[in-house]
C-alpha cells in the first residue's frame, strides 16, 4: 500500500491545488485490465468529510476528466444536505455523473448503480475525456473493480418472513444468523443495517448459496490510479462534528421534511446517518440536541468501516493530510 503525504493546501483550500503534488502522483504505474476499467480511469475516494469532492474537481480539472459519483446516496434527488452532495459551482467546474439519478423514495442497488456507472463510463470515452471515480461507498468500488455476477430476484415470501423475524427477535438476531450461513457478509455489514442483513439472508436462501459466493473472483488492479484520500483520526472526527452540525443548521431536519412531503423516504435514505435522526426528530422521539450527536456518532461510525473496507484495496494509493 503506498503512501503519499498531501499538501494541505491541496486537500483543504479551493483553487489551492499545488502542482508538485498533482505530478507526483503515480499515473502511469498500471494499465488498465479488461471490463470497465482502463488507462483512461482513475478512482479517489476516502471516508466521509475526509475532502474528496474539492479535491476531485481539481483532480479532474488537471486530468482533464468527468467525474463519475461512487456514493450511494449522492444519487437521491433532493437529499443535498446530508448527502453532502458536490456543490452547483464545483459541478459548473466539473461534469458529473450518477447524482441527483432517482427520486428519494426509491429503493436504489449495487447492480443499477453498475449499470448506470458502465454507461457514464462509455459516453465520457466516447468524448474523448478521462474518467475520475470518486466517492466513499466502497461497495460500489468493489462492484466496479471486480464486477457482479447476477444475483437472485427478491423472494417476497422469504423477506416477509425475515421482516417478521426481525420484528420479533431484532436485528441482532438476523445478524446472528447471517453469521451462522454467511460469516463474510456478515462481517461487512453492519448488525443494525436491517435492509442489507435481510438481503443477505434472502440470497443465502436462494439455492444455498451465500452472498458473498455470489461476488465475481477475478479483481481487475486499480495500481496506480487508486487514491484514498486519509486524515489523522482525531482531525476527521473533528471534520465529521462540524459537518453535521453545519448540516443542521444549514437545514438537514427542512429537507427531511420536504422529501416527505414529496413521496416520502425509500428504505435505503432512510437508514442514512442523519435522516434517520431527523426522522426521529420529527416524530418526537428525540430532541435536536440527541439527533445531532448520534448523527455525529454515526458518522465517525460510518468513516471507520469505510476506512477498515478501503484497506482491504491493497494496490490503493493513501495521501494523507
Amino acid at each position: 500500500m503506498a503512501q503519499l503525504t498531501a499538501d494541505r493546501a491541496f486537500v483543504d483550500t479551493p483553487g489551492g491545488e499545488s502542482p508538485a503534488e498533482l505530478r507526483s502522483l503515480p499515473w502511469g504505474m498500471a494499465r488498465g485490465g479488461p471490463g470497465l476499467l482502463g488507462e483512461d480511469c482513475w478512482c479517489l475516494t476516502g471516508p466521509t468529510a475526509a475532502g474528496k469532492s474539492a479535491i476531485a474537481v481539481r483532480l479532474a480539472e488537471h486530468l482533464g476528466a468527468e467525474i463519475v459519483s461512487a456514493d450511494s446516496m449522492a444519487v437521491y434527488i433532493g437529499l443535498d444536505i446530508g448527502t453532502a452532495k458536490p456543490t452547483p459551482a464545483q459541478r459548473d467546474r466539473v461534469p458529473h455523473h450518477l447524482v441527483d439519478v432517482v427520486p428519494a423514495s426509491v429503493t436504489y442497488s449495487v447492480a443499477l448503480w453498475l449499470d448506470a456507472a458502465a454507461s457514464a463510463i462509455a459516453a465520457i470515452r466516447s468524448r474523448g475525456r478521462r474518467i475520475l471515480v470518486t466517492g466513499g461507498t466502497p461497495l460500489y468500488l468493489r462492484a466496479l473493480r471486480d464486477g457482479l455476477d447476477p444475483l437472485p430476484a427478491a423472494d417476497a415470501a422469504v423477506r416477509a418472513r425475515l421482516e417478521a423475524e426481525g420484528d420479533v427477535a431484532g436485528t441482532a438476531a438476523l445478524h446472528a444468523r447471517l453469521a451462522t450461513v454467511d460469516p463474510v457478509a456478515a462481517g461487512r455489514i453492519h448488525p443494525g443495517d436491517r435492509r442489507r442483513l435481510i438481503r443477505a439472508l434472502e440470497i443465502a436462501a436462494a439455492g444455498g448459496r451465500s452472498a458473498t459466493g455470489w461476488d465475481r473472483g477475478t479483481p481487475v488492479p486499480w495500481a496506480g490510479r487508486l487514491l484514498v484520500v486519509d486524515r489523522p483520526r482525531r482531525l476527521l472526527a473533528e471534520r465529521i462534528d462540524r459537518r453535521v452540525e453545519a448540516m443542521f443548521a444549514g437545514g438537514l431536519v427542512e429537507e427531511v421534511a420536504g422529501a416527505l412531503a414529496a413521496g416520502g423516504l425509500g428504505p435505503t435514505a432512510r437508514q442514512a446517518a442523519g435522516y434517520a435522526e431527523c426522522l426521529d426528530l420529527l416524530a418526537g422521539r428525540c430532541t435536536r440536541a440527541a439527533a445531532i450527536t448520534r448523527t455525529q456518532q454515526r458518522t465517525r461510525q460510518l468513516a471507520k468501516r469505510q476506512l477498515t473496507w478501503l484497506r482491504g484495496f491493497p494496490e490503493a494509493t493513501w495521501i494523507s493530510g
